[in-house]
């Protein structure tokens, strides 16, 4: 058998269930791929998914992350069985990595202090100030949850919690960029940010349903979201409004706030910059992030959750075996492999090589399929970040610090690099 490289999996141990009602989130109809039943991991699976997970990563940090639908939902006993099972499965020299996203709804100092006890890495889904988080992210009355995810957001720096804020950018707040970023930094001061663009798919025949949302409605109608159509949903980002929305963040962190602020997608932009790819969407190929539903299910990709991806579950054959097969091999592979000439000519390829295969849904200019709905966008931002982006990079293969090219008083090509970049008030 092939041994598998190293690779990330998202383990989703309540499915699609959630206690939200987020307007944009298309996974709640994930729930039909399992006939409405329980939504919940049982023991055995979280047996085979520690066990399996510790002893088929070839690399010495392993990261066991959790996800939903909402994970808190599971309650700490879940937790404490999963934290057991990885001390007791983890190989020596190994070092273990605790991550879980959370709507944060339910967290409280027992939560806080489970998750700094076990040394977590917490992301907490905030979309901006009050009015733009509440714009989506409403609970099941369709109230707004701010209030209750700031509460979240001082227990977890009460208890001293590592967290991510994870941030979408949709129709609400994709146009105020700054106004998002300076919320983060100044209100909240939080460090630590990512940005993901909601891009909802569709087709002629669903478009309407979709642009009610995903919620449970009377009868149970609603759509499963599959990763079909070359339509969108009036809630997503378009594309020149998330290139714009990056653009105005970017401006302001590379005068002030590099090395103290830490932006995803400004680092992940810079590994390219300097030939050290991190992120899935923004290498060349793909194929090592994965999902694991609450079943054992095992899918070749957190946004591929879906029948035509499903490799096998993980009670029936180990997930050693089901990453290594040729279906996934060729999942990843096809990530390049299937770019369109446009992008193969393009400039700013090494920055971002199709980004995800799930938004490669519009034509090409010379009408090629395949090209990615955000092109406008990222080639936007790359564009407009190449000048600083390379001069960082320059920095760091000198051995300096990429934070210098904020100091401009002593550093002429810094000044020179940071020129044509307009200055906000």
């Amino acid at each position: 058998m092939r041994k598998p490289s190293a690779f990330h999996l998202l383990a989703k141990p309540t499915g699609a269930a959630c206690n939200l009602d987020c307007k944009y989130c298309f996974f709640l109809s994930k729930d039909a791929l399992y006939g409405g039943g329980s939504l919940r991991m049982p023991d055995d699976v979280l047996d085979a998914y520690i066990e399996q997970l510790l002893a088929a990563q070839p690399a010495d940090e392993v990261n066991v992350a959790w996800q939903g639908g909402e994970p808190t939902l599971m309650g700490l006993d879940f937790f404490n069985r999963a934290t057991a099972l990885t001390a007791k499965y983890q190989k020596p020299g190994q070092k273990i990595l605790h991550t879980i996203q959370t709507n944060g709804i339910l967290l409280d100092d027992d939560w806080a202090c489970f998750f700094r006890q076990h040394n977590f890495l917490v992301g907490l889904s905030i979309d901006g100030p009050k009015a733009m988080h509440d714009a989506y992210r409403v609970s099941k009355g369709g109230r707004g949850t701010f209030d209750q995810v700031m509460r979240a957001w001082q227990c977890l720096r009460r208890h001293q919690v590592e967290t991510n804020i994870l941030c979408t950018v949709n129709a609400a707040n994709g146009d105020h960029g700054l106004q998002v970023y300076r919320f983060f930094r100044d209100t909240m001061q939080a460090r630590y940010l990512q940005f993901i663009p909601i891009v909802e798919r569709a087709t002629e025949q669903n478009i309407a349903q979709a642009n009610q949302g995903w919620s449970e409605r009377p009868g149970g109608e609603r759509p499963l979201y599959l990763q079909q159509g070359n339509l969108v949903t009036e809630r997503s980002v378009r594309p020149e409004q998330y290139g714009g929305f990056l653009i105005e963040i970017f401006d302001e962190w590379v005068r002030r706030d590099v090395g103290r602020i830490f932006v995803q997608s400004f680092d992940a932009a810079l590994g390219n910059w300097i030939g050290q790819p991190s992120l899935c969407i923004f290498s060349p190929t793909c194929g090592n992030a994965l999902a694991l539903e609450h079943n054992g299910d095992l899918y070749s990709c957190d946004h591929y959750v879906e029948p035509d991806f499903l490799l096998g579950n993980i009670r029936d054959k180990p997930m050693a075996e089901l990453v290594v097969t040729p279906r996934q091999r060729k999942f990843g592979q096809d990530k390049f492999d299937k770019l369109p000439r446009h992008c193969r000519e393009c400039e700013v390829l090494f920055a971002c090589y199709g980004e995800c295969p799930r938004n490669r849904f519009t034509l090409a200019p010379d009408g090629e399929p395949g090209l990615n709905y955000l092109c406008g966008g990222y080639k936007a931002f790359f564009e407009h970040i190449d000048r600083p982006m390379r001069a960082m990079a320059g920095l760091l293969a000198s051995g300096r610090h990429a934070d210098e090219i904020m100091d401009r008083s002593d550093q002429k090509q810094a000044r020179e690099q940071l020129a044509p970049l307009q200055e906000k008030p």
